[in-house]
């Protein structure tokens, strides 16, 4: 891990994903959260803060450490026990079904395969269990899209492999997920490019092909 994606990166995300805005949206996907919880590309813990009372224990794993202090802090500040683990969402170790819900938030745009971490997720969700997803991704509206295309190449460098022109809701109908509910939006104070939008849950769907 270079110098930029292990300092300088894990700051800018940060910031820029601590709006007020973006906490908003945070509470709201998060407010279906309960039981046992597994939240894929944890980052530098945002989403701790906003979980619901209902949540008994959380699972969080994440392929890169960022800013291992501040993650700390925040873990040892949450009123359920948070297990860590240091995983690629692609492969998960864990027997099925094992969670109430899994939660992915800024998350699919940076797995380099993200339909091969859908299927795990849906693999390692209990029967009534959730996906609750809050992603930014590829808009409906053609002009963006275009932009979207010509900047993703610039946006994976600086980005550390996030693209902002996938589609969320079709890589998660495509890994075998039922979507029953969907919100598309651009997050207020953000550029179309990079603020389109998809809040939704899903839940496991026949198995896919």
């Amino acid at each position: 891990m270079g110098l930029y994606q292990r300092y300088v990166f894990p700051r800018v995300m940060e910031w820029a994903l601590s709006s007020d805005a973006c906490r908003q949206e945070r509470r709201r996907v998060l407010a279906a959260a309960q039981g046992d919880v597994l939240e894929i590309g944890f980052g530098t813990g945002l989403n701790l803060e906003h979980y619901p009372p209902g949540v008994t224990s959380l699972t969080i794993i994440d392929s890169a450490e960022m800013l291992p202090a501040r993650v700390a802090a925040r873990i040892a500040a949450a009123p359920f026990p948070v297990t860590p683990a240091r995983l690629d969402a692609e492969r998960l170790p864990f027997p099925a079904p094992r969670f109430d819900a899994v939660v992915s938030t800024w998350t699919l745009c940076s797995i380099p395969d993200a339909v091969a971490a859908l299927r795990e997720i849906r693999r390692v969700l209990r029967p009534g269990g959730t996906f609750l997803f809050l992603e930014h991704g590829r808009s409906d509206r053609p002009g963006v899209a275009r932009w979207q295309d010509r900047w993703n190449p610039i946006q994976q460098r600086i980005g550390c492999g996030c693209n902002v022109n996938r589609r969320i809701d079709d890589l998660v109908a495509a890994s075998g997920f039922a979507i029953t509910a969907l919100d598309r939006f651009v997050l207020p104070g953000e550029i179309a490019i990079m603020g389109e939008m998809y809040r939704g849950r899903a839940v496991p769907g026949p198995a896919p092909a």
